[in-house]
């Protein structure tokens, strides 16, 4: 496949989902009484599962972070129901054996001198096996990804949410 010009590449097509990245959904809602329960609610007679989420809380208004297990169709809902939202990149890690597994990941990070933004761990297991796992914002996703990985760290893709 070519990259270059004339090549023809739509560029919706560009970024591709099989490499190790889970989107994340960033939801921005009034701050009132009710703001999460209506973002939560679109996803009650569907079989998307929220996968993990995070508030970011203002005076003024809320940012709702969610991991879905269908991001398209997650996408669909939230441009149906006129949400104002972005996507981002979040690595998700599965975390290693051992008493300190932040630890252990975060050292791996440092030493790549990749910062990390924030991190929250999914709320349901991943893939087949039900591993608990960290999603991480970083500063250099692809370094991240690859030292992570030459580490021997699991780093899981979207695919592995959706079971």
């Amino acid at each position: 496949m070519s990259f270059g010009d004339g090549a023809g590449l739509d560029y919706a097509t560009a970024h591709g989902r099989d490499w190790p990245s889970v989107r994340q959904f960033n939801v921005f809602v009034e701050n009132r009484l009710g703001g999460l329960m209506d973002v939560v609610r679109r996803f009650e007679a569907t079989d998307i599962r929220i996968v993990s989420f995070t508030i970011v809380d203002s005076s003024d208004c809320a940012i709702i972070r969610l991991v879905l297990s269908d991001p398209e169709r997650a996408t669909e809902i939230f441009q149906q129901a006129k949400m104002m939202f972005t996507e981002s990149d979040l690595l998700v890690v599965k975390l290693p054996e051992g008493k300190q597994p932040l630890v252990t990941i975060f050292k791996a990070l440092l030493s790549a001198e990749v910062s990390i933004h924030y991190a929250y761990p999914l709320m349901i297991g991943v893939g087949p096996e039900g591993n608990t796992a960290l999603a991480i914002h970083v500063a250099d996703h692809e370094m991240a990804m690859s030292t992570l990985h030459d580490k021997g760290f699991t780093i899981y893709t979207e695919n592995d949410l959706n079971w």
